[in-house]
């Protein structure tokens, strides 16, 4: 499975963007994608994720109300919206599959896309 994430850049507090992540390949084997975040000298933090088939979307409870994960089936598409970001909502933003059930644990995912970089200035 080959994922590719883009949608990141340069936005001012308060803006609202959103990530997508392509993925291609092998996907009838994925269960899950999630979305996961580095910031600059800190651990990859779990972002959201959800089922392969668009179910139980689930987004980390600090950031619930702002982060929605999403997947356009027709695409192969999943979607990250951001809303409302801060400047500690800087980082690198990586969307990941797996087989089975979703996962907060990054360790658990098998392919990883290249990420994104989302910059939050005050």
């Amino acid at each position: 499975v080959q994922l590719q994430a883009s949608g990141g850049g340069l936005v001012q507090a308060r803006d609202s963007l959103r990530l997508s992540c392509a993925a291609s390949g092998r996907t009838f084997n994925v269960g899950a994608v999630g979305w996961f975040r580095q910031a600059p000298g800190k651990a990859r933090d779990f972002v959201a994720a959800m089922l392969w088939n668009g179910g139980h979307a689930y987004t980390d409870d600090p950031l619930k109300g702002r982060f929605t994960i999403s997947r356009d089936n027709s695409e192969n598409t999943v979607y990250l919206q951001m809303s409302s970001l801060k400047p500690e909502d800087t980082a690198i933003y990586s969307c990941a599959v797996k087989g089975g059930p979703f996962s907060r644990n990054a360790a658990d995912y098998k392919y990883w896309g290249k990420g994104t970089l989302v910059t939050v200035s005050s």
